[in-house]
C-alpha cells in the first residue's frame, strides 16, 4: 500500500469514523435534528455560514439563534421581517458576525422560500443550464446573489462570493450536508449530482491533501479545492467528498494521528 491514501484506506477510515456518534462537536449536530427539509435547509445554511473559529465557541451563538427561531426555522424566516429578526438576535455575536448579518442571511433565506419553496430551487437556477450542463460554482453564485439581493442588510462574510477565488469552505460544507445522505450527512437535495460536489477544504484537509500529493499549491483557495476534488474524483468518481467528514476528524479527535493515516497498514487507524 506504500503509505498512499488509496481508496481501500479511505474507505476503512470512512467505515471507522463516519458515524453519528462522532459528529459532536460540529455545527452539523444542530442540523441533523430537523426532519423537515425546509427547516434543515435554513438551519444548515446558518450553521455552515457560522462554521469558522473554534467549534465550541461557534456552537453557543448558533444554538441561541436556533432556539429563538423555534421548532421550525423555515416558518420563522418566512414570517419574520428582517427588522424583527435583528431585534430578536440582539446581543448575539460570533466573531465578525452580529445581529445585522444574521438577520440579512435569514431574511434572504425567507425570500427564497416564499418565491421558490426551497433553497435548493434557488441554487438550481444557476447550477443547471438550458442544455443540461451543471456547474456548482455558478449555482453557488446565483444562490448567494439571490440571498444578498433579497435582504435590506448585508450578510457580510457569512456568504462569500464564489467567483472571488476563496475556498468557500462553508458553502461547500453546506452542499455536502444537503446533497449527500449517509449516517452523518442528512441530505434532502436530490437534484444536484453528488459527483459534482467539491471538497470543503479546511486546515486539516488541506494539510492532508498536500501530504497525499493531491495538490502542491501553496494556498488553500478555490483553484486548490478544484485540484484536490479532481484527485478525489479519480479515487471515487461517484462520491468525491465522501471522505471529508472522516478526514476532518483529524483536527478534532485526539485518537486520530496523521502519521498513522500515512502508514502502510490501515488497521492502525
Amino acid at each position: 500500500m506504500g503509505g498512499k491514501l488509496t481508496r481501500e484506506k479511505l474507505d476503512l477510515l470512512y467505515t471507522q469514523w463516519n458515524k453519528p456518534e462522532y459528529i459532536s462537536p460540529d455545527p452539523l449536530e444542530t442540523v441533523v435534528v430537523y426532519n423537515n427539509l425546509q427547516d434543515r435547509e435554513v438551519a444548515g445554511l446558518l450553521a455552515s455560514s457560522m462554521a469558522y473559529g473554534r467549534v465550541a465557541a461557534l456552537l453557543v451563538p448558533l444554538k441561541k439563534i436556533l432556539g429563538i427561531m423555534g421548532s421550525s426555522p423555515a416558518d420563522f424566516v418566512s414570517e419574520k421581517s428582517e427588522e424583527q429578526m435583528f431585534d430578536l438576535f440582539e446581543g448575539i455575536i460570533h466573531r465578525f458576525a452580529a445581529p445585522a448579518e444574521f438577520a440579512a442571511l435569514l431574511a434572504g433565506s425567507g425570500a427564497a422560500l416564499r418565491k421558490y419553496g426551497s433553497l435548493e430551487s434557488v441554487l438550481l437556477k444557476g447550477y443547471l443550464s438550458e442544455d443540461g450542463a451543471t456547474d456548482i460554482i455558478r449555482g453557488l453564485k446565483y444562490f448567494t446573489d439571490f440571498i444578498k439581493e433579497n435582504a435590506s442588510g448585508n450578510p457580510g462574510h457569512l456568504l462569500p462570493d464564489p467567483l472571488k477565488g476563496s475556498a468557500c469552505k462553508r458553502l461547500l460544507l453546506y452542499l455536502r450536508w444537503m446533497v449527500r445522505n449517509d449516517s452523518v450527512d442528512p441530505g434532502g437535495w436530490n437534484r444536484i449530482r453528488i459527483s459534482d460536489l467539491l471538497l470543503p477544504l479546511d486546515t486539516w484537509t488541506y494539510r492532508i491533501s498536500l501530504r497525499a500529493g493531491w495538490t502542491e499549491r501553496k494556498s488553500a483557495d478555490m483553484k486548490t479545492v478544484i485540484e484536490v476534488s479532481r484527485a478525489l474524483a479519480e479515487i471515487n468518481p461517484e462520491d468525491p467528498v465522501k471522505y471529508d467528514f472522516s478526514l476532518s476528524r483529524f483536527g478534532i479527535r485526539s485518537a486520530l494521528n496523521l502519521d498513522l493515516l500515512f502508514k502502510d497498514y490501515p488497521e492502525l487507524l
